[in-house]
């Protein structure tokens, strides 16, 4: 499932705690936060810069970027 540190494979970056992960591809966005357990609206899930919509499917090579999210204003 997970191999840390190893080429080939679906790179995600997760924030808080930040650490690396790589699971074999391809993939579905749904399918990568379910072996996370993540919630999809709890994070933003980007790929070059760009946010990624739920439905889009990671190619075996390409790198993602979670992030959660932050929401806030004036007090």
């Amino acid at each position: 499932m997970v191999a840390t540190g190893q080429d080939g494979g679906v790179q995600v970056n997760l924030r808080n705690p930040n650490r690396t992960l790589q699971f074999d591809g391809p993939m579905s966005i749904v399918a990568l936060l379910q072996k996370l357990e993540l919630n999809r609206e709890s994070v933003l899930v980007i790929r070059g810069g760009t946010l990624v919509p739920g439905d889009a499917l990671l190619a075996a090579d390409d790198v993602v970027e979670i992030r959660p999210v932050i929401s806030g204003g004036a007090a």
